[in-house]
């Protein structure tokens, strides 16, 4: 976990990874968004341009598996894997081939489990050099999402892992079912906001700079990332067992330490739950007050892979408690609270002995 990264991140070009599952209608929110003049300064990718109906009309000129659009937004098919996809991306840029895109947008498939791609965003070391993670837009769709939810365990983890859920088809439900719908949504990620969307119209600036920077002020904001508040309002509020739900086992949570806490502690505590509970840590994210470092450290995990803790200079009058929020599956709150208050409280000579 050690990194003592002053913030780099901010020169590195934003991504943000639009999944959803099978017909719930993210790639009509795609083909409207590759429509607006937002997007000029963007970079897609996608698996085949055919499955998003790209519009003739819109078409400037491409090559191979690059294709230039008339409002200045550039599309790409995935080459090999996302890593060779990315970098041929950046060496394009670099050669001054395309226009100089500042953020990317990444489409994966209806079926896709959004993990793998995360942890390429956040542990693959030339991919951290040049991009960042900003955010995960999932799409929901307003009418079989109950029955997905139920059915496919790979659509529970993509709502888990979003910063924004897109309702969609929200105009083809009744209202009791959409507040039920909703209800879930918030059980399972509390923190992510919600947007209808009802024939793909959404706002690009509503699913872009939703990351721990302020893409206005290119500094982070704690706060409004990591949104603790939504997890303190779901405490003690669980729904009823129902032996068909796979989200049945999922937890959302905030684990809060008000003391400073030595820097080997947190590190041996997360080497610990990830050992031991990697797989089930769908989505971590945390503001740690480390008493050896004048500012708080700043962490973020998809189940076994953090990106690299990020030390931010100073807290900016933030509430210097080390404040932890998970989305697990089958795992409880009280033992991840019970083992950083054990780490936390042995000596540094016993630490060293257990390396």
């Amino acid at each position: 976990m050690t990194n003592n990264n002053k913030s780099h991140e901010i020169e590195a070009i934003p991504v943000t990874l639009l999944t959803g599952f099978l017909g719930s209608g993210k790639t009509t929110v795609l083909n409207y968004l590759l429509q607006q003049a937002g997007m000029s300064n963007s970079a897609v990718i996608v698996n085949e341009f055919g499955e998003i109906g790209l519009d003739h009309e819109l078409v400037v000129g491409g090559k191979e598996d690059m294709v230039l659009l008339n409002n200045g937004c550039l599309c790409c098919t995935v080459r090999g894997d996302l890593v060779n996809t990315l970098r041929d991306l950046m060496m394009v840029r670099m050669r001054g081939d395309v226009p100089p895109f500042d953020r990317v947008l990444i489409e994966t498939t209806g079926l896709a489990d959004p993990a793998p791609i995360l942890h390429t965003l956040m542990g693959d070391d030339l991919t951290i050099r040049y991009f960042r993670l900003d955010g995960v837009v999932t799409s929901v769709d307003a009418v079989n999402g109950m029955s997905t939810l139920d059915a496919q365990f790979e659509s529970i983890k993509q709502v888990a892992v979003a910063d924004r859920l897109l309702i969609t088809k929200t105009d083809l439900i009744d209202s009791t079912s959409l507040k039920s719908l909703y209800e879930r949504l918030k059980q399972i990620n509390p923190a992510a906001r919600k947007l209808k969307v009802v024939n793909g119209v959404v706002e690009p600036k509503e699913l872009f700079g939703i990351g721990l920077y302020n893409p206005e002020e290119a500094k982070p904001d704690v706060i409004k990332w990591l949104k603790e508040e939504a997890y303190n309002e779901i405490q003690g509020h669980s729904h009823g067992h129902d032996v068909n739900r796979h989200d049945d086992k999922i937890r959302a949570f905030c684990v809060t330490f008000d003391e400073p806490i030595r820097l080997d502690a947190v590190e041996q505590w997360f080497d610990l739950i990830m050992l031991l509970k990697g797989p089930d840590l769908l989505r971590v994210k945390g503001i740690i007050n480390v008493d050896e470092l004048s500012g708080p450290v700043v962490i973020h995990g998809v189940q076994h892979v953090f990106h690299p803790p990020v030390e931010l200079e100073s807290w900016d009058n933030i509430d210097k408690r080390t404040r932890i929020v998970f989305i697990t599956r089958d795992v409880e709150q009280k033992i991840l609270e019970d083992t950083l208050k054990n780490f936390a409280g042995r000596p540094t000579n016993l630490l060293s002995a257990n390396n």
